[in-house]
């Protein structure tokens, strides 16, 4: 994992335990929309908190960021991928401010949505698990979440879950990514900061065994061996180049 994931994934863990154990705790840290003004600090702490009779709230939640944060962090670099998290809970506090005003709200949902979507942006053709069972494209699994918060939400929001802080963590993520991309550059980012590799790095690319990657990673693997296959080596970009070098075993690798 990388470490601002396994940072954010502690830090769940042990609130979640320490709200079996600390009474009081959920209600000194909850987000009520209506009482922010009376308990500011809650934007921020509600998104560390879970519903403590279960561990399946906790559980989905850590499973989305384990499976679509590394990746995400590796792309944007620690500092901002910890900003996207923050701003995306936070801003699906501010959307439940407007949307829902007397609902009490917990979790890391519109945290790790905004990560959700930062991985769509970034991977938007990569196959995943939607619902854990219907492989879909990201985009298109980000595009039916967001339908039925939607769809949820302004039914009322039944079964106790809070749509609004969904989709405010997808805005709060668009957002943040839109920033980057004008101000300081999640396009710049790409290409200025990849350190270029040597020519032959990559010759001995047939030794890459898809399986013995982690699955975080084995997507992209997959994606860049088909394009070698199809293209050549020369139709690699130079992220793509410095990605697939991480994976060639050492002992193989060409010396100069």
């Amino acid at each position: 994992m990388t470490p601002w994931v396994k940072r954010l994934i502690i830090a769940n863990v042990l609130m979640f335990f320490l709200e079996q154990t600390v009474p009081g705790l959920i209600r000194a840290l909850e987000f009520i929309p209506a009482l922010v003004f009376r308990a500011p600090w809650t934007i921020v702490t509600y998104m560390f908190l879970h519903d403590p009779r279960g561990i399946t709230h906790i559980l989905f939640n850590m499973l989305g960021l384990y499976f679509f944060g590394p990746r995400v962090e590796e792309r944007l670099g620690s500092q901002r991928f910890i900003t996207l998290y923050l701003l995306s809970g936070i801003s699906g506090a501010i959307v439940s401010f407007f949307f829902a005003p007397g609902a009490a709200v917990i979790g890391a949902s519109a945290a790790v949505f905004g990560v959700m979507l930062a991985f769509a942006r970034f991977w938007p053709d990569v196959q995943i698990l939607f619902m854990f069972f219907f492989p879909v494209q990201a985009r298109v699994a980000i595009i039916i979440m967001t339908v039925m918060a939607l769809w949820s939400g302004f039914g009322g929001s039944r079964g106790g879950v809070a749509d609004f802080a969904h989709l405010g963590g997808f805005a709060g993520g668009y957002l943040y990514l839109k920033y980057l991309e004008r101000r300081s550059g999640v396009k710049k980012f790409r290409s200025t900061t990849v350190t270029p590799i040597k020519k032959d790095a990559l010759n001995n690319w047939k030794s890459v065994d898809p399986k013995s990657v982690h699955e975080v990673n084995r997507d992209e693997v997959n994606r860049i061996l088909d394009k070698i296959g199809a293209k050549g080596l020369a139709s690699l970009t130079p992220q793509e180049r410095l990605f697939l070098s991480n994976f060639v075993p050492p002992d193989d690798r060409v010396k100069s």
